[in-house]
């Protein structure tokens, strides 16, 4: 078969996964609907059962393409990543903790570059206010935000020990291994369980405990399980000594953002729209942990709330990224070709594909984010939340989704919130959270004139008297706000305001003109939300490569603004005169901000070369022979393992430039002499230098390899 026919075979695979997997989505979409509107437990498990098979299918095709493609190389992934100590277990001696990593000293400088390029790409650039908040949050704060109720998976004990277990799993285990115990079960009673298998995540806590009971499921100590109880994901704790107040390790770092709006609004000068930003730990008492840090318990964030004016959403500088082209996967492509479209921003916009222009130009700024710090563009795409994914609330979600050898990982949110997250808090605290905007020229608005009957309102609502009349004003202040509730109190003579029941003899209104110079409003809140640690893995993975000459050559092609270490230097000689060359280099370059790695052990040159490369260290100046005659020294490039020869002086200013993006390697090899490598020099295996040199006096000789030293002729 031609390499032609090849590639036909492969684009028509590949058409035929996408139509499936644009199936396998709307299936699932509508086992959501089934569940979320109680729908009946034979049409539930009609519908998983289509959407397993479908599942079944697009595995088996994916499997055809996986075998023609460049294989990920995990083996020898996860050997450097440990081996150079960028992730490892935490507590490892002790066994170590599921969920739980620590970065090592590479990983540690890799995420740290990460982070100041994120705060001078959004908050430096946005002009964003950035804030610190805690990790520990009440639990009134979150009762508010809705956390406390949400995150919550069904729970059973082992009584006498006290180990719990994830319900659900229990109850899928418990089928699977009658299933296994009765091979020769009739198809109709197989059929049954995995009926309730596949259900098992949607039945309620009486209907698993009965279940549970049904299929004898019993703890490690033998006896029955407790009745399930709603496990929730965040870490519970008590604040101060008393034990009394509940409080809980913060699962995003939102909150803490919203809740303090009023005094960054001030802060501001009460000048909108205006973006808040973060960066701190989340985190979430996963139950099974997995898949490296794409899922674990403790994870950093980055978030970025834009309060802008609900009915004003677009951004001053989209005109900047109108035309930059994102990959996009719509919800109606899921649901349809399957395939995702490069569409620009601007044209996202204007066929409302995407929301609004705000949302849009963070989307574009984080495309411009991930390209800055060095992940592959072929493996981004954002990815549009379904209808039956997004929250009541919300106005449109769109997932930066990285593609890894896990397969498409949501890395970064961008959600429009509208005015919940706002609204809620308002509401809890009874704290205004509105903002202002002046109107050039002044409007003319209607409004509604109210007059209250004082006496029944008390006597119907006693101290909450003020607060409903103050909820009705408020949005008295625009009839089209006032109108609904003036329609339902003349119809039905009574009408429900945020939970108050009201009749029609409490008020009276009027209609009424208003001119206003300013407006208010509770603004809605954009908000990207980046998980760096998954964004981190993903770089990782994006990074490393291997030398097509000698597959055990690994390395990490880290961009130089983002590498750990910027650059090595080593001595060709472990002589006292070379020594010093690198130790003043060396101090060049850190006296410059530079992190550098001096490497004077008595390895062979290929050898440290191949050291470096695995930590990602993007250039390598060695002090030579010749270092000592002219003062130059060779660079050399990681990716190419090219070189150029320039003087020594020019090095930190060189590397400073290009780590700094205002030099290129390219304009580099313009401007200095590129040469040639000796041809052991890239060998790992060619022996060690000796400690020492020549012990009497020596001379440098110069021929069409290079300069060399040798022992001076006896006079």
């Amino acid at each position: 078969m031609s390499s032609e026919e090849e590639k036909t075979d492969q684009a028509d695979l590949q058409d035929r996964l996408d139509a499936l997997n644009a199936k396998i989505t709307s299936q699932g979409a509508t086992v959501r609907t089934l569940k979320k509107e109680g729908g009946a437990a034979e049409a539930i498990g009609e519908a998983v059962q289509v959407l397993q098979a479908l599942k079944i299918e697009a595995a088996e095709l994916a499997e055809k393409l996986k075998s023609d493609k460049p294989q990920f190389n995990r083996k020898a992934f996860d050997d450097l990543v440990l081996r150079k100590m960028f992730i490892i277990p935490s507590f490892e001696i002790h066994g170590g903790v599921k969920g739980l990593y620590d970065l090592g000293p590479p990983a540690c400088s890799l995420k740290a570059a990460m982070i100041d390029q994120w705060r001078k790409h959004f908050v430096l650039n946005e002009n964003m206010l950035e804030m610190e908040c805690t990790n520990l949050t009440p639990e009134v704060v979150l009762k508010t935000s809705g956390h406390v109720d949400r995150f919550t998976d069904l729970m059973v004990k082992d009584p006498p020990t006290g180990e719990c277990f994830r319900a659900d799993k229990l109850l899928e285990d418990a089928v699977d291994n009658l299933l296994k115990a009765n091979p020769s079960m009739p198809t109709e009673e197989k059929e049954e369980h995995l009926r309730i298998q596949r259900q098992a995540d949607a039945f309620s806590p009486e209907e698993l405990d009965q279940l549970l009971i049904k299929y004898e499921c019993k703890g490690p100590s033998g006896t029955p399980y407790s009745p399930s109880f709603p496990f929730n994901l965040m870490f519970k704790t008590s604040i101060g000594p008393e034990g009394t107040a509940v409080g809980y390790l913060r699962p995003e770092t939102a909150q803490g953002l919203f809740v303090n709006f009023r005094r960054l609004l001030d802060l501001n000068a009460s000048k909108m729209p205006f973006a808040a930003a973060q960066i701190g730990m989340g985190f979430r008492n996963e139950i099974a942990p997995r898949s490296g840090l794409l899922r674990v318990r403790e994870f950093c964030m980055a978030e970025i709330e834009h309060f802008v004016n609900p009915k004003d959403k677009d951004h001053p500088n989209f005109d900047s990224v109108a035309d930059k082209e994102l990959v996009l996967f719509g919800r109606e492509d899921q649901l349809g070709s399957g395939k995702t479209r490069k569409v620009s921003c601007g044209e996202a916009v204007k066929t409302g594909l995407i929301n609004n222009q705000t949302l849009a130009y963070f989307m574009a700024r984080t495309q411009l984010y991930m390209e800055k710090i060095g992940m592959d563009t072929e493996r981004l795409r954002f990815r549009q939340h379904l209808k039956t994914e997004m929250a009541h609330y919300a106005a449109d979600c769109w997932d930066l989704e990285i593609e890894s050898s896990y397969g498409w990982v949501e890395c970064v949110g961008h959600a429009d919130r509208a005015c919940y997250d706002l609204e809620v808090h308002s509401k809890a605290t009874k704290t205004s959270m509105v903002a202002t905007q002046k109107v050039d020229p002044p409007q003319e608005i209607e409004i509604a004139k109210l007059k209250f009957d004082r006496k029944l309102l008390g006597q119907a609502f006693k101290g909450d008297q003020r607060i409903v009349a103050g909820i009705l004003e408020a949005l008295a202040e625009n009839w089209e706000d006032f109108a609904p509730i003036a329609t339902a109190l003349e119809t039905d003579g009574k009408a429900t305001v945020d939970g108050f029941e009201l009749t029609k003899e409490m008020l009276t209104w009027t209609k009424a003109k208003k001119v206003i110079h300013e407006i208010k409003f509770t603004p809605s809140v954009i908000e990207p939300s980046f998980g760096m640690g998954r964004i981190l893995y993903s770089l990782l993975e994006h990074s490393f490569d291997q030398r097509p000459e000698d597959e055990q050559r690994c390395f990490m092609k880290f961009k130089p603004q983002v590498a750990p270490e910027k650059c090595a230097v080593l001595p060709i000689s472990s002589n006292a005169e070379c020594n010093a060359v690198v130790d003043e280099i060396a101090a060049d370059l850190m006296d410059t901000d530079l992190a550098t790695r001096v490497d004077k052990s008595t390895a062979a040159l290929g050898r440290r070369y191949a050291r470096v490369d695995e930590l990602g260290v993007p250039f390598a100046v060695t002090v030579d022979f010749q270092t000592l005659v002219d003062g130059t020294v060779t660079m050399r490039e990681r990716d190419s393992m090219k070189q150029i020869r320039l003087p020594k002086e020019d090095v930190a200013s060189l590397i400073f430039m290009i780590v700094h993006s205002k030099m290129t390697w390219t304009k580099a090899k313009e401007k200095y002499p590129e040469v040639e490598a000796a041809a052991d020099e890239e060998e790992q295996d060619g022996g060690e230098l000796k400690p020492t040199g020549p012990t009497g006096p020596t001379v440098v000789e110069t021929n069409s390899r290079g300069a060399f030293r040798r022992p001076a002729p006896s006079s």
